[in-house]
């Protein structure tokens, strides 16, 4: 079976401020990097309301679509800006995660990667954040659990900044063990090691500025990869982040192209021991283009490969 891609033009559409990090060209830049690879080309889907509704309350939801302005931009914060296609494009980058959970489970594919923006692992439940409005891979693991019934799923973050919105909404789940590794100190201040969960399913792991490969390969080959072993889930999804990269302006983790292949193969393997192969990856941040294309380029790849 083939790796899927799941994108949209109509994300095109979400426009920033000249000169914000998470611009139109970051999915211009991934996609073009994935041209000639052999993959199973799909159309995001927009989403329900429902599927929203899952993690983010109706009050917020009508929030969101009345901030959306008729021309150009406006800031909901310092650093999240709305244009007049961010909610067709933000219903997309849920539409697509959902599509893709439901396809993977469906046995029609065995992995999957969803190209859209805006990104979604800062947006909390009643919180727009971080260039991010709705939680893109929270919902897609809360579909995951109603749609299919799903009992085990394991959430994996290496964006290199703390994935606080997806902690705030699955926080109180029992049937999601999530983990993210992040630089700390960093923006947004969050993700502590005693942070825990309610159900102590929630496992951030904090890693020093400049710490680079060596550090971030050993901390998950001790601290994630055996609880993911030993859970046994059904099925895993990634918030792919590629801003650890040496080349990133935003961060100071130094990882190399190599270190994203190196952890996506590693998660393919525990999906393929694990759940059959079944994983998702949603495409988080990343804002030097040429890393942003050559780590995403690598990670599909590696999704191949499996």
């Amino acid at each position: 079976m083939v790796t899927a891609l799941f994108t949209h033009d109509d994300c095109q559409g979400h426009v920033t401020p000249a000169g914000h990090p998470e611009q139109v060209a970051r999915l211009g830049a991934v996609l073009a990097a994935l041209d000639g690879l052999d993959l199973d080309r799909r159309a995001a889907p927009l989403c329900e309301d429902g599927h929203i509704l899952l993690c983010h309350p109706q009050a917020y939801l009508d929030r969101i679509i009345a901030a959306e302005p008729e021309s150009g931009t406006v800031a909901l914060d310092a650093d999240t800006h709305m244009s007049a296609g961010s909610v067709l494009a933000a219903r997309r980058a849920v539409g697509g995660a959902v599509a893709a959970v439901d396809a993977v489970m469906s046995g029609s594919l065995r992995n999957a990667f969803v190209v859209t923006r805006p990104p979604g692992h800062h947006a909390e439940t009643e919180t727009e954040m971080g260039f991010c409005l709705f939680g893109n891979v929270a919902i897609a693991a809360r579909h995951a659990m109603q749609a299919h019934g799903l009992e085990r799923i394991a959430v994996v973050d290496f964006d290199v900044h703390h994935g606080n919105g997806t902690q705030d909404l699955l926080w109180d789940e029992p049937r999601v063990l999530f983990f993210s590794s992040h630089q700390s100190p960093l923006w947004p201040g969050t993700g502590a090691e005693h942070d825990v969960g309610a159900h102590g399913q929630i496992h951030n792991i904090p890693l020093a500025p400049g710490s680079g490969s060596a550090t971030m390969r050993k901390a998950y080959e001790t601290r994630v990869f055996p609880l993911i072993r030993d859970y046994n889930p059904q099925l895993i999804l990634i918030s792919a982040g590629f801003d650890a990269h040496l080349a990133d302006p935003l961060a100071e983790l130094r990882w190399g192209t190599d270190d994203f292949t190196w952890i996506t193969e590693k998660l393919v393997a525990l999906a393929a021991e694990c759940c059959d192969g079944h994983l998702v990856s949603c495409l988080e941040g990343g804002y030097d283009l040429t890393a942003l294309a050559d780590a995403a380029r690598a990670h599909v790849q590696a999704l191949m490969r499996g």
